[in-house]
């Protein structure tokens, strides 16, 4: 009994194993070749550290749920919509990291862009949203989980995470990161460098679960919810910008670009101004359109506490008879 339980424990990532090692071949007989259409549908990417941190993430986030609502009911702690929400966000992660989309970023710049934007803009938020913490902890064996729990009640844990998770400090971190990452020199060394790629796709995603977990669970009260509104709309304003340049721009920033794009019907020129458009477009309305859904929170909030106020001016002073009410 204890040998299946061991082997049920290491199944996922013997499961990871064994799908790297399946699919590898197919990826190393493309390998050296710009993606061309024709490839395009078996140019899944298997890089063992992805597919092995993916299925880990993922397993642990839904072993941890499963223990949790087994222990108390389905719902409780973390709600359906948020398990859910986690799901299509690791789902979303699949598609960028490990689909064809990835490979295909190698040869198009706007897919290297959509790629990114699904990454800091589907991903990241969705996750957050799963509140992907509880469920992990969930998931560890009971002493592991009263050492990190003591560990994360800390001072200096409980100071660094507030610090980072600060609404200016999480939404200055994305912004440094976003846009020097495109910077010319940089980006060019992530076509020619797998580790340099890696720490680009490492921050953008980090960045971004910074700011949207301080967007979304940073925010207390009317002004908490301003001041997530506002970060939202700056960062909307200022990536648009960024796109805006990429879109109008007469010189190519790219040239590792040169020559990857034709069998794709596309100039470097047009395949940029493409990927400029994904990022001032759709991914400004992701933006705006979070910033609107907190603003509409954020009246809620403020129409709360005026009727809980009128609610209180309206008592009456102790023995007085006479409203608490300031007159007008």
């Amino acid at each position: 009994m204890s040998t299946n339980n061991s082997f049920l424990s290491f199944r996922p990532l013997t499961l990871a194993l064994v799908l790297w090692v399946v699919a590898a071949p197919a990826l190393m007989a493309h390998q050296g070749e710009p993606l061309a259409p024709h490839d395009l549908w078996a140019a899944w990417s298997w890089e063992p550290g992805v597919v092995l941190s993916l299925v880990l993430t993922g397993w642990l986030y839904f072993r941890g749920l499963w223990r949790l609502w087994k222990e108390s009911a389905t719902g409780r702690g973390i709600y359906l919509w948020e398990a859910l929400s986690f799901g299509v966000g690791w789902l979303a992660l699949v598609i960028a990291l490990i689909s064809p989309l990835h490979l295909l970023g190698g040869v198009l710049f706007s897919a290297h862009m959509t790629q990114h934007e699904v990454i800091m803009l589907v991903a990241a938020p969705l996750l957050v949203l799963g509140r992907p913490l509880i469920p992990f902890l969930w998931a560890l064996p009971m002493p592991w989980r009263r050492r990190l729990g003591g560990l994360g009640r800390s001072g200096w844990v409980q100071a660094g995470w507030h610090t980072l998770t600060g609404p200016l400090t999480a939404w200055s971190i994305h912004a440094v990161v976003l846009w020097v990452w495109h910077a010319p020199g940089l980006f060019q060394a992530t076509l020619e460098s797998e580790l340099v790629h890696t720490l680009q796709h490492l921050s953008f995603f980090l960045s971004a679960l910074m700011f949207w977990w301080a967007v979304i669970h940073g925010h207390q009260g009317r002004m908490g919810y301003g001041a997530a509104v506002l970060y939202l709309f700056t960062t909307a304003v200022h990536t648009s910008i960024l796109g805006a340049l990429l879109t109008f721009s007469p010189t190519l920033w790219y040239p590792a670009y040169l020559g990857a794009t034709t069998a794709w019907g596309l100039t470097p020129l047009e395949d940029q101004q493409l990927g400029g458009l994904v990022m001032w477009v759709p991914a400004g309305l992701v933006y705006i359109v979070a910033g609107l859904a907190l603003f509409a929170g954020w009246l809620r909030e403020s129409e709360r506490i005026g009727r809980a106020g009128r609610r209180g001016c309206g008592s009456s002073s102790p023995g007085r008879g006479l409203t608490t009410c300031p007159t007008r």
